[in-house]
């Protein structure tokens, strides 16, 4: 695998007395980057949309318990402001989890900037684990769709869902990579088009209204996606449009492959219906880029995540390995704690 040209973004850089992320709510017109300097600028850019994708927001969260450490902050309350900044992902909660129990141990200010680096080294390499199990489900010269942002800008680097597709293109399995624009926010058309096409994977980008058609057409043999959080049962929460792209593929016989780490496992909820769905503001379906595009006095529902059901999955792929038709009894064979 050559990983000088599939795994060179990095969008959460620790600088030593601060954190650097890639605003991701200005690409691909502008790469800025905002430096945080302390945690309530990370708990900040997590709930805007700066730093987005669930392993890159625990990782950004890490660093602000580090960084709280380093600056003398309470952590209690550090650690429950950022625990708040999003609901759905369980990876929010798994680091800042990881570091309250450091914590609680006595770590001191170096140790957590240890642990918080660890958390995303191991993301680094659990993505690259991912990449080389999925692709090896795909047979040669596949065509794939994805949905949303799984890349290097989601995670440590690499990516999951995008990460098996980069593995796959590298390994002379996928041919052809189709990428949805994931309204309201564009992740698809902004931010996985900006890392295929900086990658040069030979990609296309579909209005989200279209992969039913692009299915019936025979172009795609996996939908290829990531989560925000899966429960113990196999129920896999993810962005909003996931749910629809697996009763469209189950209809048409596409495979389906869910592909995240294993902080993304969150065996302490038993089914989807527990995972707590995020409503974002309903403004942001009304407008685009700032620019109003809905009339006046309209009204809007925002959920920003949907749950698809594990009879919907043919495959879950972690770093731990690959789940084929997930159910309770195979999540508790892998994942049981």
């Amino acid at each position: 695998m050559d990983y000088d040209r599939y795994d060179r973004i990095r969008a959460v850089q620790w600088q030593g007395d601060h954190l650097r992320l890639l605003d991701q709510r200005l690409l691909p017109r502008e790469e800025r980057w905002i430096d945080c300097a302390d945690a309530s600028h990370i708990t900040q850019a997590i709930k805007d949309l700066a730093v987005r994708g669930a392993p890159a927001i625990g990782i950004a969260a890490a660093w602000g318990v580090a960084l709280a450490a380093k600056q003398g902050e309470p952590l209690d309350e550090v650690l429950a402001t950022l625990r708040a900044a999003r609901p759905t992902a369980v990876n929010l909660m798994w680091a800042l989890d990881r570091m309250k129990k450091r914590i609680a141990a006595g770590a001191d200010a170096e140790a957590l900037v240890r642990e918080a680096q660890a958390i995303q080294d191991e993301d680094l390499a659990a993505n690259r684990k991912m990449g080389e199990l999925g692709a090896a489900l795909i047979r040669a010269h596949s065509g794939v769709l994805t949905h949303c942002n799984t890349g290097s800008l989601a995670t440590a680097g690499f990516g999951t869902a995008l990460g098996v597709i980069r593995a796959g293109v590298a390994m002379g399995r996928i041919d052809h990579v189709y990428a949805g624009e994931t309204r309201p926010w564009q992740q698809g058309a902004r931010l996985t088009m900006w890392e295929l096409v900086r990658d040069g994977l030979p990609a296309q980008l579909i209005a989200d209204s279209a992969a039913a058609h692009l299915m019936k057409s025979g172009a795609v043999q996996w939908v290829i996606v990531g989560a925000d959080r899966i429960a113990a049962n196999g129920d896999t929460a993810n962005k909003i449009g996931t749910y629809q792209l697996a009763i469209t593929a189950k209809y048409h016989g596409v495979k389906f492959m869910v592909a995240a780490p294993s902080s993304t496992v969150d065996m302490a909820t038993g089914t989807g219906e527990e995972i707590e769905i995020e409503l974002r503001d309903p403004a942001e379906l009304l407008s685009i880029g700032g620019q109003r595009t809905v009339v006046e006095g309209a009204q809007a529902w925002n959920p920003v995540f949907d749950v698809t059901p594990a009879e919907l999955i043919d495959a879950i792929v972690t770093e731990r390995g690959v789940i084929e038709r997930p159910n309770s009894i195979a999540m508790q064979a892998m994942f049981g704690w």
